[in-house]
């Protein structure tokens, strides 16, 4: 794998609160803040916070937000919906995975109860899932669903549709499946050519480097909330452009973060098993979505399942000089 080196790339603090201290917790963008909500707290614990915390980069200031009432959930993921409302779906509540959705209504700051619809097929259980928003009514859950005991041996795909006038969430499974994924992220991606539109790619969760697509969209399904990143998109593109990327993925790598960029998906972070059991990574891939070329892409049906093979660059200038090898303290797997 090509590995980048390029001057002027640094980590910069930008933050720095106890409240901030928590891990498998949820951060999502939403009213110009970042809401970051539950996890787990330093040392150890196993039980998750029930509280929600707002970033204002602009201000540099971190405060609390919604009050009591919130639910304990670490392992889960949040969407924004209607720019108003945090959907908080899914996740461990101490003492087994749910798949309910709770709310934080970021207008009142207040938490809301939200119920299922009739009908609603809602699964299992959820842990170490992603959930991401098409639009305002409609989000995309990929999951390998299950109890505290047994799991699927593969992934089941969902739509969860929320209506937020009616304050109701609803289920509904989809005919594909993918592989069994757990602690992987996903990335909501344009596609070019004739067949412009949307891609649901996710990454990591198990050992294969493959990456697999969870949903295609045509123009005018997805509802996009661009990023306006222009100066650093033009950085990730002259260094991706610079280097030889890679047609293999991280292998092994699970409860990272990711991020979309305007074509690319970066991916930061988390905990790579091929190195030593649990051993915490500063890894940095940056997956380049603007080209498919016949030599080097292919995208085909394997097992019922689509998949791509794709190019990604490994900035070694990420990676922390000493990599932390710990026992896992995680309840879940």
């Amino acid at each position: 794998m090509a590995v980048a080196r390029r001057p002027g790339w640094a980590w910069r603090p930008v933050a720095h609160d106890p409240l901030l201290a928590r891990a498998f917790h949820s951060c999502t963008v939403l009213r110009d803040r970042l809401y970051v909500f539950g996890g787990l707290s330093c040392g150890g614990a196993r039980e998750p916070l029930g509280n929600a915390v707002t970033f204002d980069p602009a201000a540099g200031q971190v405060v609390q937000a919604g009050g009591p009432g919130g639910p304990r959930r670490s392992h889960h993921d949040a969407a924004p919906v209607g720019g108003r409302w945090l959907c908080v779906v899914g996740g461990w509540d101490g003492s087994r995975r749910v798949a309910a959705v709770a709310v934080l209504d970021a207008e009142r700051g207040a938490w809301e109860t939200w119920s299922a619809a009739p009908g609603s097929c809602a699964p299992a259980g959820l842990s170490s899932h992603t959930c991401t928003r098409l639009s305002d009514h409609e989000l995309r859950v990929a999951c390998r669903e299950g109890g505290t005991r047994t799991q699927r041996r593969y992934g089941s795909v969902y739509t969860l549709r929320v209506d937020g006038p009616a304050r109701t969430y609803s289920y509904r499974e989809e005919g594909c499946h993918t592989a069994s994924r757990s602690g992987h992220c996903a990335a909501l991606l344009r596609t070019g050519g004739p067949q412009s539109g949307y891609q649901l790619l996710l990454f990591g969760g198990c050992n294969s480097p493959e990456v697999e697509v969870a949903g295609r969209w045509g123009p005018g399904h997805v509802q996009e909330e661009p990023v306006v990143a222009s100066r650093l998109t033009e950085q990730l593109s002259q260094l991706v452009s610079s280097e030889q990327g890679s047609l293999e993925g991280p292998r092994g790598l699970r409860h990272h973060s990711c991020s979309v960029v305007g074509p690319f998906a970066v991916l930061f972070g988390g905990e790579t098993l091929t190195r030593a059991r649990d051993t915490v990574c500063n890894d940095l891939y940056i997956y380049d979505s603007r080209e498919s070329c016949p030599d080097t892409w292919e995208d085909k049906e394997r097992a019922g399942r689509r998949q791509i093979n794709q190019k990604m660059v490994l900035l070694s200038l990420c990676r922390s000089k000493h990599e932390t090898g710990r026992p896992s303290n995680l309840p879940l797997e």
